[in-house]
């Protein structure tokens, strides 16, 4: 499953600008010289993988946990919290299973814009809905929520960390690849005249 050309493009185009460090646009002389040679570097991040492997096993035990505790606490909350919780849940269900294959997508096969994906799904929505069943006591909190809650909180922190580094080196990496090509392409030029 492949994300439509429109958002890849956008989200290439949003990674390109946030993450590249406008002082290293030319590559060095010796990535010049290993271009040249052909080599195959692997970008991939190993500290992302694993939290996302990690993240994928304790998933499921997340949302047994949710629906128990919310089924526990439905007779005692407010009429409004409980569709704001069932919402809640059903969104975060949906966002987790589009963040964690897009994770796996953006960090294996080392597509930034999947990669690009993932981190601002990470942030912009599923860090703070965490926050406000952590944060929120007028949902009445539980003990055993707030421990998975503290978890998931945890991976998608560090998952958000780590993918940051690792769309970054990616960025640079495809960056290097693209003026390496460039100046290959014109050595050929050269030699052809």
């Amino acid at each position: 499953m492949e994300l439509p050309d429109s958002i890849r493009k956008r989200l290439g185009d949003f990674s390109r600008t946030v993450l590249i460090d406008q002082k290293q646009n030319q590559p060095s002389h010796e990535e010049n010289i290993t271009f040249l040679g052909h080599s195959n570097d692997v970008v991939s991040s190993l500290p992302l993988q694993i939290s996302l492997s990690f993240n994928m096993w304790f998933f499921p035990l997340w949302w047994v946990c949710e629906v128990v505790m919310l089924d526990l606490k439905y007779p005692a909350l407010p009429e409004y919290y409980k569709f704001i919780l069932i919402t809640v849940l059903t969104i975060m269900t949906l966002i987790e299973a589009v963040r964690l294959y897009l994770g796996y997508a953006g960090n294996l096969q080392e597509k930034v814009p999947e990669l690009a994906g993932f981190w601002l799904l990470s942030l912009l929505l599923q860090f703070p809905l965490v926050l406000f069943q952590l944060f929120n006591e007028a949902i009445l909190v539980q003990p055993l929520e707030r421990g998975i809650h503290i978890v998931l909180g945890l991976f998608i922190l560090t998952q958000a960390l780590s993918g940051f580094v690792a769309l970054r080196a990616m960025v640079r990496h495809t960056e290097n690849h693209f003026h390496l090509r460039q100046f290959d392409g014109l050595q050929e030029l050269r030699l052809d005249q």
